[in-house]
């Protein structure tokens, strides 16, 4: 059975990295295998193709290979709200919050990731292409052996390859750090638009068929989710052990500290608030073309074990 992600050296999807290495999975009788499959498009399309049984990755990314959410549902959340950071060139000197400080300059993220920015521009009354912003791919950060999009957007930025960059907490540690980069947005506290905290969250993901074949395997992932959620909240130092095994050692010096501004975010529950947010910012950035409610994107049927 395998898990799959599209950022490995990253804090975004941590807890399913660490339910692996922990050895949650295995307690719940999962012989789980990890893997990486990026960028998240691709990841959610090995799913649909039944290459792998579970992602971790975005939310709000599940219609671009299952539309309508017709196929797949959330069986947690790995972590609350929107996850990214807008980083800016330090010598731009923008300070925290000063969303319009991206005007004129480009900015690198990766796809589907690239949409929260767009929408965070669109509802703070900034229109991207009157104003010279320009949102893509980040020069060489999908050649092979890249295991993630936050250090290399981090490398481009410090290469100048890049004015800023919008991506998970890795990178935007990396680049400030270094002192390359400056933190303008942390999506995930609050900064920009009221409701940005909606549009998307990192989640446990599976497709109706595996809960309808295999519910009992489904659960089963729930607990280990919250298990090694909880886990992580009791002794955050396990950051560092998982991290060795998968990171860097610059990177692996870094997580534990990352994490642990993460954990405050760390439980499983996916609320109505939250459907209803996410909707509205996939038909704005047209991953959808009607709302869904919350019986058509979370498995319900697991959600008394989200307390564990």
């Amino acid at each position: 059975m395998k898990i799959a992600l599209p950022d490995l050296i990253s804090n975004s999807y941590f807890p399913a990295i660490a339910a692996v290495e922990l050895g949650h999975f295995q307690e719940e009788g999962l012989d789980m295998e990890l893997d990486l499959i990026f960028p998240v498009d691709k990841t959610l399309e090995a799913m649909r193709a039944g290459e792998i049984q579970f992602t971790a990755g975005s939310a709000h990314s599940v219609p671009h290979a299952f539309p309508g959410w017709q196929g797949a549902k959330l069986l947690g959340s790995l972590a609350q709200n929107m996850y990214w950071f807008l980083v800016l060139r330090a010598d731009l000197g923008a300070r925290q919050g000063e969303l319009e400080a991206v005007k004129g300059l480009r900015i690198g993220a990766a796809p589907l990731v690239d949409l929260g920015l767009k929408q965070l521009l669109v509802d703070a009354g900034i229109d991207a292409a009157a104003e010279g912003i320009e949102i893509g791919p980040v020069p060489g950060a999908f050649t092979p052996g890249n295991v993630n999009f936050g250090v290399a957007a981090a490398k481009a930025l410090e290469e100048g390859r890049v004015d800023g960059f919008w991506a998970n907490g890795m990178g935007a540690e990396v680049a400030v750090t270094r002192g390359a980069g400056t933190i303008v947005i942390d999506a995930r506290r609050g900064d920009g638009p009221a409701g940005a905290v909606n549009y998307t969250m990192p989640a446990l993901i599976t497709t109706d068929a595996l809960i309808a074949e295999q519910p009992d395997t489904a659960a089963a992932a729930v607990r280990a989710l919250v298990k090694t959620q909880e886990a992580l909240k009791a002794d955050v130092s396990l950051a560092t052990e998982v991290a060795k095994k998968h990171f860097p050692e610059t990177e692996t010096s870094l997580i534990a500290e990352i994490i642990t501004r993460d954990l405050p975010y760390y439980t499983a529950n996916v609320t109505r608030e939250f459907v209803e947010g996410m909707s509205a910012f996939s038909i704005a950035q047209g991953l959808m073309t009607e709302p869904v409610t919350f019986d058509q994107v979370v498995a319900t049927q697991f959600t008394d074990l989200w307390n564990g």
